[in-house]
């Protein structure tokens, strides 16, 4: 009798196979994206022209009175020229100088430089934001009577208008006075976008710290581990999944701030800045206020891939994403 034998493949081998199958279907996914994203623009695009080309040159009023200026509801935009530029017109209006003037910047240059400018300020409101925001969620963790004090105020703080919140805080802020310390108008946007930014990161945080089952607390008590123990090595990786939705949340939230901040308080060489003052020559130039608009939506996809390079480092808790 004759045994046959079956050939067995290493543990080594098996893993390298399913790390490489891993691996490829991540690039394939993130291929796929970038594809959806290319053809979402397009689509985009071209849902613009198809508008422009069949809608009515001034737009669609409903209880509009003949002879009365202004009178009815507009439901549908303008498509003439005025209000609707070509998609085509506003591509070459960014290759061109920003003013007559002689040697002027391109209007492209001048919107990267502003929008540089606004990456940092929502950038740095953005980490203030995050640590406040994380910092209120440890306190309402550690204390019952702070969560039911605090979180209800951490709500009705984002009821407040920003642009009645923007003068003040520039007000409070010129008033500080700590040697030769003073205060700058970035600072009040600053401030104003990390108002907005802090407000996800502490509930979101807070769903995520509180997330771990009874078991596994029950567990880390049966090894004697203290508050912090259990923090570092129990919360914080089971709130990783509510986390990283609560930062691409606040990173959006710090770059509306900021663009807001910037028109509120005056403070010069921002994209908000920038949209108000091209926003005048509308009527002589309609193609060049869309310019610092496209700046401002490239703002906030380059904040929102950065959010995604920090979840791609932390994709080993992300076992299932939670919408915060």
């Amino acid at each position: 009798m004759t045994a046959t034998t079956t050939p067995t493949v290493g543990r080594g081998a098996r893993g390298g196979d399913a790390g490489r199958a891993a691996g490829a279907a991540r690039s394939a996914r993130r291929r796929q994206a970038v594809l959806w994203g290319v053809l979402g623009i397009v689509a985009l695009a071209a849902l613009w022209e198809l508008y422009k080309l069949v809608g009515p040159a001034d737009g669609w009023l409903v209880g509009a009175q003949e002879g009365v200026t202004g009178s009815g509801i507009r439901l549908l935009p303008r498509t003439s020229d005025q209000a609707m530029p070509h998609v085509w017109e506003m591509l070459a209006r960014i290759v061109e100088p920003v003013t007559r003037a002689s040697g002027a910047l391109p209007l492209g240059v001048v919107v990267l430089l502003a929008a540089l400018t606004s990456l940092g300020v929502a950038a740095l409101g953005w980490l203030v934001g995050v640590v406040v925001g994380f910092v209120l969620a440890l306190l309402m963790l550690g204390f019952r009577i702070a969560e039911r004090a605090v979180l209800p105020f951490v709500i009705l703080s984002q009821t407040v208008p920003l642009i009645a919140l923007a003068p003040l805080i520039r007000n409070w802020g010129s008033r500080l006075e700590f040697g030769a310390f003073s205060w700058e108008s970035w600072m009040s946007v600053v401030i104003i976008a990390s108002y907005l930014a802090f407000f996800p990161v502490a509930v979101g945080a807070l769903r995520g710290l509180q997330s771990p089952d009874a078991a596994h607390l029950d567990l880390m008590r049966s090894y004697a581990a203290g508050w912090w123990t259990t923090l570092l090595r129990l919360r914080l990786p089971a709130s990783v999944p509510f986390l990283v939705p609560a930062l691409r949340l606040a990173a959006a939230n710090a770059v509306v701030g900021t663009v807001v901040a910037e028109i509120s308080v005056g403070f010069t060489g921002g994209i908000g800045r920038l949209i108000l003052e091209t926003a005048v020559a509308a009527s002589s130039d309609p193609a060049k206020p869309w310019a610092p608009i496209l700046g401002a939506v490239l703002l906030g996809l380059v904040a929102a891939g950065f959010v995604a390079l920090l979840a791609a480092f932390l994709s080993p808790f992300r076992r299932q994403e939670t919408v915060a």
